[in-house]
């Protein structure tokens, strides 16, 4: 649900109140608490911006990404889920053991998706009309999906449906992936997600591989800092909604790879984009796990920028800032 509302082994070439809130996402998306919020937009819309942060910001405008990303052995093993829990969902704590298997080492990327179309032909959900949804506005009639946009004064909402937005179009008609090969793809459901894996031959990761590999050995920190205070992910710093300062270097998805791998050679595994899995919500229900937070996480209000953390989504619901990578269950260990 939109609520964000807000080391390298061998390599290779995802209750009913839940079903509710799932329901009314497409009605009208998440507006959450504004008024301090909104004063504290203008407020620090007049800052100017440190000189230090804008050093980070030429740095990380210099990562263009990894450009053909590959696969790592994740060898398994035991470990606490849901340690350290923040929310009654991620919770209670429970011992669980994994079986040894491969994953992509980043997000799988806008070029990549984009040799699955030329392929297949293949129309995301978000290129296709939406189901019919009574008292629904005019424009969640149109083919579209969810992009997130600072609120204002006149227009609280956190999430707009944005008819044409998709993949090649992430936030409406204006926007482009042009140049943004190795940008994680978005506006991805569930099911577009589950038909490329298929496709690769390979799976969506279950929640227990994904928060193994995104502890990778380590403690569930609560937030992705190094010793010396610099953010090592891409996250929210600053007052959400109000303004993302981008002390980590980017203010929306950055390439994959840009930031530091994991113990396990793997790349955003925390922040960038939320990454579907293969758990259910609940049994029957059409919503999904998601995982690692994303750009728009932030420590005064998602704060899921942890292994353990755990957010629901609907299957059929891309947004700007969900994407996936895949694992593979079948090929051997290396030797």
């Amino acid at each position: 649900m939109v609520d964000d509302d807000p080391g390298e082994a061998g390599m290779i070439g995802h209750n009913d109140k839940w079903a509710e809130q799932a329901r009314s996402n497409r009605r009208q998306f998440a507006s959450g608490p504004f008024g301090l919020m909104l004063a504290l937009l203008f407020a620090v819309s007049a800052c100017g911006e440190a000189p230090q942060q804008d050093r980070r910001k030429v740095v990380a405008a210099a990562c263009t990404g990894l450009t053909e990303p590959g696969m790592v052995w994740i060898a398994g093993g035991h470990f606490t889920m849901g340690e350290d829990a923040r929310y009654s969902e991620e919770g209670p704590p429970r011992e669980v053991e994994v079986a040894g298997f491969w994953m992509s080492q980043t997000e799988v990327t806008n070029a990549q998706f984009s040799r699955f179309v030329a392929a297949t032909g293949y129309r995301t959900e978000a290129e296709r009309d939406p189901p019919s949804l009574p008292g629904a506005p005019p424009e969640m009639l149109l083919p579209g999906s969810a992009v997130f946009r600072v609120p204002t004064s006149d227009n609280r909402n956190w999430w707009n449906w944005v008819p044409g937005a998709s993949w090649r179009n992430p936030s409406g008609p204006e926007s482009a992936i042009d140049g943004r090969d190795n940008d994680p793809v978005v506006q991805v459901t569930y099911n577009d997600a589950l038909a490329y894996a298929q496709w690769a031959g390979l799976s969506l990761p279950s929640e227990e591989q994904w928060e193994f590999a995104a502890r990778a050995g380590a403690e569930s920190l609560p937030e992705p800092k190094d010793a010396a205070g610099n953010p090592t992910a891409n996250y929210y710093q600053g007052v959400f909604p109000a303004r993302d300062l981008g002390e980590d270097g980017f203010t929306a998805r950055a390439p994959v790879g840009c930031f530091p791998a994991n113990a396990f050679g793997l790349h955003d595994m925390i922040g960038n984009v939320w990454e579907w899995t293969t758990a259910a919500a609940r049994p029957g229900l059409p919503v999904n796990v998601i995982k690692g937070g994303s750009y728009l996480c932030a420590a005064n209000y998602c704060a899921r920028y942890r292994p353990a953390a755990r957010q629901f989504q609907e299957r059929d619901l891309g947004t700007d800032h969900i994407g996936f990578r895949l694992v593979d269950n079948q090929l051997p260990a290396p030797r």
